[in-house]
């Protein structure tokens, strides 16, 4: 039978919360994921035709609870252990979410590579299969499956306790965690690759562990910015692409078609994120996309405002693309020449990055310095793998060489 897209929300709303009462009671990320995973698909079966328990967290605890003790007492090197730590009280019960940031801490740990932590994540705290993780970053299943398992393995051989870590560590490891789950956005609302500009899953993931760890850590500011950017720049998704997937920039977007409620409620947030504590580059991004969303026309970005939160953000972050950005926004305050020459210091930094070439070839495309643009198009389009964006940059290039006003 299927699932109720209701019932379906709920079993992924208590998969991280069950896998972390299981884990804090048994231990071993493999094995409680698994035993986990068995419960959702024993719901799966029973829950249509049965109903939804009453607690329907308490009877996937129970049904893991279970494979789990199954699982123990086939394993006699680690009967004695298992089997009285099966048999212990069950601990205290946690408020519902608690186990959920752990297992976000725990899945962004600083032993993991970022490619990694996102895979974990995704599969632990996300409830997706390894084949829909590695259908959206494009890779064979087997890959994303040894990805998962070596994270796995790097966890367990780090030691790390399943609980939240110490106030002194907390902070950088929270710092993974937003960084994580940016990534996954990122993903998801401009592939990096491959036939499609945006993987709304993807990105509908990110933005649904965000308002998890908000809900848990109202008062970061950190936390709070970084929900806020991801919602502001989702309310432009419908209008990014046109009837065939192609790339819409985004001073060409149909502002009508973007999801004003969304913007309502990331901009609310963004104001916020500015009042909660130390200034940091989410609460910053969000800012900026505030402005852009806020515009009711392309005409009306007040860029001047744009330049100076770019340029507060790269003092703070010190980052090349924060300065290709700030560039683009020199144009629009100063003229195209200021844009290009903030370009030239980032020629090393950047060097071979497609993005570069595109704002170059962008700003070229204002002066009128047609041939020069076109090569950076086209230079741009060699540097992308993302099918859509490499469509654009070519065509770009195609109308500088064949004007509309030419035969």
């Amino acid at each position: 039978m299927t699932l109720q897209p209701a019932t379906e929300d709920l079993l992924r709303q208590l998969a991280p919360q069950v896998l972390g009462i299981v884990l804090r009671r048994f231990g071993g990320l493999d094995t409680a994921e698994d035993a986990v995973q068995e419960a959702l698909l024993a719901a799966a079966r029973h829950w249509p035709a049965d109903g939804v328990p009453d607690n329907p967290r308490g009877w996937l605890v129970q049904a893991a609870t279970r494979r789990m003790t199954d699982q123990i007492r086939s394993d006699q090197a680690r009967r004695r252990r298992e089997v009285l730590a099966a048999a212990a009280p069950p601990p205290a019960e946690v408020p519902d979410g608690d186990d959920t940031l752990v297992l976000l801490f725990m899945c962004c740990h600083p032993v993991l590579t970022p490619e990694s932590a996102i895979a974990l994540t995704l599969r632990a705290v996300g409830g997706l299969t390894t084949g829909e993780i590695a259908s959206a970053f494009l890779v064979p299943e087997r890959t994303m499956g040894q990805r998962i398992s070596r994270a796995k393995q790097r966890i367990r051989a780090s030691g790390v306790p399943f609980a939240l870590p110490g106030a002194a560590e907390r902070a950088g490891r929270l710092r993974s965690v937003l960084h994580v789950l940016y990534l996954i956005f990122n993903e998801g609302y401009a592939s990096s690759a491959g036939p499609v500009l945006q993987r709304h899953e993807l990105a509908g993931e990110a933005i649904r562990l965000t308002r998890i760890l908000h809900a848990l850590l109202p008062g970061d500011g950190n936390v709070t910015g970084l929900l806020a950017l991801m919602l502001l720049t989702e309310a432009r998704r419908a209008a990014r692409t046109g009837p065939a997937g192609e790339l819409v920039p985004l001073t060409e977007q149909d502002r009508a078609r973007w999801d004003q409620a969304l913007i309502t409620e990331g901009v609310a947030l963004a104001v916020q994120a500015m009042t909660q504590g130390p200034t940091g580059d989410y609460q910053l991004q969000a800012a900026i996309a505030a402005l852009h969303d806020e515009a009711p026309t392309a005409a009306d970005t007040d860029w001047p405002q744009i330049l100076a939160l770019y340029g507060i953000l790269g003092r703070l972050t010190g980052s090349p693309v924060v300065a290709l950005n700030r560039a683009v926004a020199a144009a629009m305050v100063h003229g195209p020449e200021a844009g290009l020459a903030e370009l030239e210091p980032l020629d090393q930094r950047l060097a071979g990055h497609y993005r570069l070439d595109a704002v170059r070839a962008h700003l070229l495309d204002m002066l009128g310095r047609a041939d020069e643009a076109v090569a950076h198009y086209h230079a741009a389009a060699r540097g992308t793998a993302s099918l859509p964006e490499r469509t654009y940059l070519i065509t770009r290039a195609a109308a500088l060489r064949h004007p509309p006003n030419q035969t």
